[in-house]
């Protein structure tokens, strides 16, 4: 036994990587600068913010938002956490004969291909996503980068 843990002891150390996240603190800043767009705008929202593997962090649901806002904005988050884009790049690649058709179904359907979600970075470094969901998509999209302007985390 006592070979065993000296083989185990001699290992040289994994490498590992360290990665950024959003915290539970910006990520309330984000719900509030969205809220605060989507109020002078007067439309109601699901809003949901990621960490950078697409886990939930903050959400709210806006009184009178749509019952299905604040899922449609999580899965929002999601997808711009989990590639590092707009969830919009693929509206036209997504569509019925395009390179990247199908795609919406993927990941148990938690994909979203259309605007509303976006990623938020800090130093050129992938940390989250926000997703924005009750309005027209160019409203939603405009929401979220209201939320991530509001804490200075939009991609350059």
């Amino acid at each position: 036994m006592t070979q065993q843990v000296s083989a185990v002891q001699s290992l040289p150390r994994p490498e590992l990587h360290a990665r950024q996240d959003v915290s539970a603190s910006t990520a309330l800043q984000i719900v509030a600068g969205v809220r605060q767009e989507a109020e002078r705008r007067g439309v109601r929202m699901g809003i949901a913010v990621t960490d950078s593997a697409g886990q939930l962090v903050a959400a709210l649901r806006m009184d009178g938002a749509q019952l299905v806002a604040v899922r449609l904005a999580t899965d929002k988050a999601y997808t711009a956490s989990a590639f590092g884009h707009p969830t919009d790049a693929w509206s036209q690649s997504s569509a019925p004969g395009g390179s990247d058709w199908g795609l919406a179904s993927a990941a148990d359907g938690r994909l979203i291909v259309f605007a509303g979600g976006i990623p938020l970075h800090a130093d050129g470094e992938l940390v989250g996503g926000v997703g924005v969901s009750g309005a027209a998509a160019d409203v939603d999209a405009a929401c979220a980068r209201a939320g991530a302007a509001a804490v200075g985390l939009l991609a350059p």
